[in-house]
């Protein structure tokens, strides 16, 4: 995780993020640095726009409602049950894209931190 931070403070200070900066950061922070996960990390992060994923990763918890579920005041049960109803097929039919989305992340930054 020190491995992200560390390319985030980078973003954020306008430094650009190359092994080098990123390796001072970390250095400096007193972690033992392996190069390897420098090198992947700086190639991962090539085309990917910073504040862009953060701002995305920010709404995503306004964009789901935010409390969970819970169910309106006064609220008609049936019409839960059958929202409740659509969100499990949804989730159905996710979990068979989930599957592919997980072999393809395992070429990502989920190799660089176990």
């Amino acid at each position: 995780m020190e491995y992200v931070y560390a390319a985030l403070i980078l973003n954020e200070s306008g430094e650009e993020i190359n092994e080098e900066n990123l390796t001072n950061v970390l250095d400096a922070a007193g972690v033992d640095v392996e190069q390897s996960r420098v090198k992947a990390l700086v190639a991962a992060l090539e085309d990917v726009d910073i504040d862009e994923a953060v701002e995305d990763a920010a709404a995503v918890p306004a964009a789901t409602g935010g409390a969970g579920g819970a169910p309106a005041a006064g609220g008609d049960d049936a019409a839960d049950d059958d929202d409740e109803a659509e969100e499990e097929e949804a989730e159905e039919a996710d979990d068979d894209d989930d599957d592919e989305d997980d072999e393809a992340a395992g070429e990502g930054l989920g190799e660089l931190f176990g």
